[in-house]
């Protein structure tokens, strides 16, 4: 691909997806000419680093347009010194000895090794700094509009897991720890967190330059494909952050609706985790472009008509309003049920608790029961109950309850609402 830019700068256009797999790079060199004595500049790096480049090269050029010298880097395996990328020194441009192939075939072989040697542990380390200055003079490469629909995550997902916070560091650093937990009953390895306190979170920049490249580190060397945020994240900050990174992002409220999606067995269960998804899909919902208008009618339809954007939400709001109805006639049933057992006079105690407190633990103790129970959060997401015998011919009913956790998204709340019930 040639690009003619203008004397300052160049604009790179989208590129195509890098290659997927463990170690790998994008399979894409930038070589570009300077037009003043100045070799790679911290935009460049920037480039070599967001875009995840082989390498990226300058070829500096004297007022007659001759080469002159020649000077290149690429990025690096994780390392002690936490250096994101190597610079080599310029050369003159017919003295170049280096075999980029075989570079760039060692970094990819070198970053497989290291991931092979983690693979089984978790990685906690921290980022810490300001994160490498200097905006990206570039276009991004292929990003696609985030949040939204079904978010069932694959097995063995890398992820870093992020906190922007105005609490205390050390309030922030419990709040990574639970949502570890919660990424590791997803099925997901974590390789790395970062943290960063601010007075007050920015509406739409949750986070500056300075720290996406660090961030970027983070996740090169840990080969995560995967950026979890601890909180709820806007659509603004959504778009913000899918023009700065390739990888996908998701907040933690997306991450609970993939463990509620994933345990959801009964027809009650998929339908709350189906509406608690939907509500919070629906304001995410992004067009793109022109492109997706499509004519809905016959005579009277002319111009535009209904966009795919507005389609996709009429259908949201339509399966809402059904799933509400059934859940509403949810709701009921239960109801007439807890009147028969007030009217037997059965007695009625619930297990009430943190996720993975330990209550169908104490449920199978009790009852001599066999219910499910796992060392993950949210392991229960149906109530159950089971009969419990006390001396003198006494009965009551013990009841196991979804457990609960600081901050539940609210369309869960909402939606689970005849859970909690």
């Amino acid at each position: 691909m040639v690009i003619a830019g203008e004397p300052g700068s160049i604009l790179i256009p989208e590129l195509p997806r890098g290659r997927s797999g463990t170690g790998r790079m994008r399979g894409v060199r930038l070589v570009h000419t300077h037009l003043t004595p100045d070799g790679l500049s911290q935009e460049d790096l920037m480039d070599l680093l967001f875009l995840r480049l082989d390498s990226a090269a300058v070829l500096t050029v004297n007022e007659y347009g001759d080469p002159v010298s020649f000077q290149s880097a690429h990025l690096l395996p994780p390392n002690a010194d936490k250096t994101p990328y190597r610079v080599h020194p310029p050369v003159a441009w017919d003295k170049v000895g280096l075999d980029f192939t075989a570079e760039v075939e060692a970094l990819e072989e070198e970053l497989a090794r290291v991931l092979s040697e983690t693979a089984d542990a978790f990685g906690s380390g921290t980022g810490s700094g300001s994160g490498a200055g200097g905006p990206s003079g570039s276009g991004t490469g292929q990003r696609g509009p985030l949040g939204g629909g079904s978010f069932r995550l694959a097995e063995r997902t890398r992820a870093i897991l992020v906190s922007v916070d105005a609490v205390p560091r050390s309030i922030q650093e419990n709040h990574l720890a639970e949502l570890a937990e919660l990424a590791r009953t997803a099925g997901i390895q974590v390789t790395g967190t970062l943290t960063q306190r601010v007075a007050s979170v920015h509406p739409r920049h949750i986070l500056g330059k300075g720290k996406i490249a660090e961030l970027e580190v983070l996740a090169l060397q840990g080969q995560a494909s995967l950026i979890v945020f601890d909180g709820e994240l806007t659509p603004a900050q959504l778009n913000s952050l899918s023009e700065l990174t390739e990888r996908k992002v998701l907040d933690r409220t997306q991450l609970i609706l993939d463990i509620f999606a994933q345990r959801a067995s009964t027809r009650a269960g998929k339908l709350q985790v189906e509406m608690a998804q939907l509500k919070y899909t629906q304001p995410r919902l992004v067009g793109r472009n022109r492109a997706m208008d499509r004519l809905m009618g016959g005579v009277g339809g002319r111009g535009p008509g209904e966009t795919k954007l507005e389609t996709d939400r009429r259908r949201v709001r339509e399966r809402i309003a059904r799933i509400r109805k059934e859940l509403d006639a949810l709701r009921r049933q239960r109801s007439f049920t807890r009147g028969r057992r007030a009217r037997q006079g059965l007695p009625v105690a619930a297990l009430v608790g943190y996720t993975n407190a330990g209550k169908s633990t104490l449920l199978n103790a009790l009852t001599r029961s066999e219910v499910l129970a796992e060392d993950k959060l949210f392991a229960t997401l149906d109530p159950t109950t089971r009969r419990l015998r006390f001396p003198k011919e006494r009965e009551l009913v013990l009841a196991d309850t979804v457990g609960f956790i600081r901050n539940l998204p609210k369309e869960l709340a909402e939606a689970f609402q005849a859970t909690l019930e």
